[in-house]
């Protein structure tokens, strides 16, 4: 329960880090904004574009006769629009951090600076950071869709699958937007994709603390290009809260060797050792 708040606490410092730097905040917003209007475009073409497009592939109801050819295609219509805006909602973030890396990179590193004990992040050319983050994306996308497809077969089972199902589906949403977005700072500090997994699965009570509220404040676009920010910031907080600055290297050492969340024991003081 302490891990759980420790979460929803971080969140909101993040928030509170970015609308205390309101030129941060403005920066942090450009990313999600653009990703937002990209969006917007590509569902208007979908309701300009996507009727014709189900008449193309309904060519088998072309001589039904009314209101059954209407219906079929305008429910198409609707579940077609359905579908893509579902897909946005999912990989807005994902899609946002791809294009705003250099702007969420610095964001980064100005909390890093601001909280002290920042890391010098590892000399890659921007390139080389866009196709790292979006190998971890694709990665995180094909596991997300996986668990989609698990939580959407256990839906119609009677009584679970309209209680525990979504309550899991938001558990599992919130988990993985933890990882991207905490992604970014763990990236600075040189932490492998399996890595920074298994830190986050070792402390999965504040992982859930931190990710669920913002599945939920995310489900609405506009929000989330206000909250976005403020996202990256409180998942830098994060990322210190599983590697402090001192310990970095005999954590990531740590999980990798299986002791997820648990950093290796630190030398003994000098004088100390017998």
């Amino acid at each position: 329960m302490r891990d759980l708040l420790k979460g929803v606490r971080l969140l909101g410092q993040g928030q509170r880090w970015a609308y205390r730097h309101g030129r941060d905040w403005r920066f942090g917003m450009i990313p999600a904004l653009i990703t937002l209007v990209g969006y917007g475009a590509a569902l208007a073409a979908l309701v300009v574009w996507g009727p014709g497009a189900v008449g193309w592939a309904t060519p088998f109801a072309d001589h039904w006769a009314e209101p059954w050819r209407g219906l079929l295609r305008g429910g198409l219509d609707v579940l077609l629009f359905c579908g893509v805006l579902l897909l946005a909602v999912v990989t807005f973030t994902a899609a946002t951090l791809l294009v705003g890396q250099p702007f969420y990179e610095e964001l980064a590193a100005r909390v890093d600076r601001a909280e002290g004990g920042a890391p010098e992040p590892p000399e890659l050319p921007l390139w080389r950071e866009l196709w790292i983050s979006a190998r971890d994306s694709l990665f995180l996308l094909v596991r997300v869709a996986a668990f989609g497809v698990l939580l959407f077969a256990a839906g119609f089972l009677p009584v679970v699958g309209q209680t525990v199902v979504p309550a899991v589906g938001f558990c599992v949403s919130g988990f993985f937007l933890t990882v991207e977005l905490a992604g970014v700072a763990l990236q600075r500090r040189e932490v492998p994709l399996r890595t920074r997994l298994a830190l986050l699965r070792g402390r999965l009570p504040l992982t859930l603390g931190f990710g669920v509220p913002l599945v939920l404040a995310f489900l609405v676009p506009f929000v989330a290009v206000l909250l976005m920010p403020g996202a990256v910031a409180g998942a830098t907080l994060l990322a210190r809260e599983l590697l402090p600055a001192a310990e970095t290297a005999q954590t990531t050492e740590a999980v990798e060797a299986g002791g997820a969340g648990r950093p290796a024991a630190a030398p003994p003081p000098a004088g100390d050792e017998r």
